[in-house]
């Protein structure tokens, strides 16, 4: 387990298997976008799987990170246990984040 809290906009290296049907698999870097305030006092997290496979999807957000492009795919949001956590990668731009918050406000209005 990590030895402190995840906090929202970093991304941590996750062990997603094992998952079942269309669920993004295996482990990979994930989008921290659960609040520190529940990042402190639960032992869950939730992530949004970040992948290099580029779709068109509304709930994807385009994000450049460790020199790499990609996606965050908040189609693809779940809860994880701290367990999963395997180590912190770094933190996506600001812009990358309120894109993300933009998103998610977006799904979860409707």
């Amino acid at each position: 387990m990590v030895n402190r809290a995840p906090r929202r906009d970093e991304v941590w290296l996750v062990s997603l298997d094992p998952t079942h049907g269309a669920a993004i698999q295996k482990t990979r870097p994930c989008l921290v976008v659960s609040p520190d305030e529940m990042n402190r006092y639960l032992q869950t997290v939730i992530v949004v799987p970040m992948t290099t496979t580029m779709r068109p999807y509304p709930t994807r957000v385009p994000l450049r990170f460790q020199g790499k492009s990609g996606q965050a795919a908040l189609d693809q949001l779940r809860a994880v246990d701290r367990h999963r956590l395997v180590r912190k990668l770094g933190t996506v731009s600001p812009r990358t984040a309120q894109q993300t918050s933009a998103v998610l406000l977006e799904i979860f209005s409707r």
